[in-house]
């Protein structure tokens, strides 16, 4: 919504980059997705990195989170 609210403030004070936004928009979300994909698979090795490593503690009995 708050963008939006900030393309229709754009649209008002300066309509040509609006319409150059209103139109970039799709092709820059596309061409980031690599790197959201990216970001998905590290955050997953370092979610499993992190269970390898905690493993010991939590096999042997460490205080438990809750």
């Amino acid at each position: 919504m708050t963008k939006f609210l900030l393309w229709c403030i754009l649209l008002v004070l300066y309509w040509p980059a609006a319409l150059l936004a209103l139109l970039l928009y799709p092709v820059v979300w596309v061409l980031l997705i690599p790197f959201r994909l990216v970001g998905i698979a590290v955050g997953g090795v370092l979610d499993l990195l992190r269970a390898i490593i905690t493993l010991p503690a939590r096999l042997l009995g460490g205080p438990s989170r809750a």
